[in-house]
């Protein structure tokens, strides 16, 4: 029974302050019914009482449209282009320039690999453990004379 009150109880904090934060954040032309500090005051004061009175009655009213960001396209012909948050060029030149290298990398990796079709590889031959290892060298290492470090005064 505490686990519900407790649940209850995280449930209305998060409503009330879900409502004060959008309150604060809605611009003052935009708040319906009363003031912006007035719906600040009923939000604060009577809780989650208040903000369901927020959301009915003082919350700017929706058309279902969402604004555009500065970097999402506008409406196309292919609606499975137009989710929300998709990035735009913001200059053209840019953009054509960024296609035009995608394509040149493109063309010269089907070249790659049409190449590397014609000519086929040489079959790989397994290396034995010897020849991983370097050739041991028969030669003595040269003698190197010991030398006494300079005296220091």
């Amino acid at each position: 029974m505490v686990k519900l009150q407790l649940l209850a109880g995280v449930i209305y904090f998060a409503v009330w302050v879900f409502a004060l934060i959008d309150v604060l954040g809605t611009p003052e032309t935009k708040v319906r019914t009363l003031p912006k500090i007035g719906w600040v005051l009923v939000v604060a004061v009577f809780g989650v009482v208040g903000a369901l009175a927020w959301f009915v009655m003082g919350r700017p009213a929706s058309n279902g449209r969402r604004a555009r960001g500065a970097y999402e396209r506008p409406a196309t012909a292919f609606p499975e282009y137009d989710r929300p948050g998709r990035a735009a060029a913001a200059d053209p030149a840019k953009d054509e320039e960024f296609l035009r290298q995608v394509r040149e990398r493109a063309d010269e990796q089907r070249r790659r690999y049409e190449q590397s079709k014609r000519t086929p590889e040489p079959p790989a031959t397994p290396e034995s453990p010897e020849a991983s290892q370097p050739p041991e060298t028969t030669e003595p290492p040269e003698a190197t004379e010991a030398t006494e470090p300079p005296a220091k005064t």
